[in-house]
């Protein structure tokens, strides 16, 4: 049986570390969450107000390491890793797989986003070289997908960049910000991984 630090992976490159959220981290996600309300809105489901609190935000964490325990979802924050000795890392987005399939299927759902002031500094493609590793290397997971409005470029070039292929256009897949909305369906395998030279013992290969 794995140990609680086992279950607990950290992954690091130059510039960033993914953790698992603790109890110490609730003030900084809070802080997070709230600074970047409003930019995240159009790209998320309507939340309740309880959400957007200190509590709220402990609740999350707390669901998380239950999901993280049961192997059923790995929910990261990512840092941006302090530049100097007593300094704090900087809680600046979040990185999930979520659904995690095992059985034949072998597959798990990618979510990510950063704070608007880290948008386009090449965070989430670094974050997302680290999770597919993490997700075909140590996990053994065989597919991850993804899925992107129609209109969010950004977060599709951040998955292309990763070597995800588009697979198909959904129709109103999900209720984002009150809508159903379509998206674009991406994944990659972990034969693609492996062709590319990507098979998840290199994690700290920026991408």
């Amino acid at each position: 049986m794995e140990s609680n630090e086992q279950r607990r992976p950290a992954l690091v490159s130059g510039r960033l570390l993914l953790r698992p959220l603790g109890e110490r981290d609730a003030e900084q996600a809070f802080a997070l969450r709230v600074a970047n309300r409003a930019f995240l809105q159009p790209f998320e489901p309507v939340r309740d107000e309880s959400f957007f609190t200190l509590d709220g935000q402990r609740e999350v964490i707390a669901r998380e390491a239950e999901q993280l325990a049961a192997g059923t979802a790995y929910s990261f924050g990512v840092f941006r890793r302090a530049a100097a000795a007593g300094e704090v890392d900087e809680l600046i987005g979040r990185m999930s797989l979520s659904s995690v399939f095992r059985g034949p299927w072998q597959n798990a759902n990618v979510g990510y986003f950063l704070a608007e002031h880290c948008n386009g500094q090449g965070y989430a493609s670094e974050s997302l070289g680290l999770l597919q590793r993490f997700a075909f290397g140590e996990l053994g997971l065989h597919r991850l997908q993804a899925a992107v409005m129609t209109h969010n470029e950004r977060s599709a070039r951040v998955l292309v960049k990763n070597g995800f292929r588009k697979e198909g256009l959904a129709l109103r897949y999900l209720q984002i910000n009150g809508q159903w909305e379509d998206h674009i369906l991406y994944a990659r395998t972990a034969e693609e991984a492996a062709e590319d030279g990507d098979n998840g013992r290199t994690a700290d290969r920026p991408k």
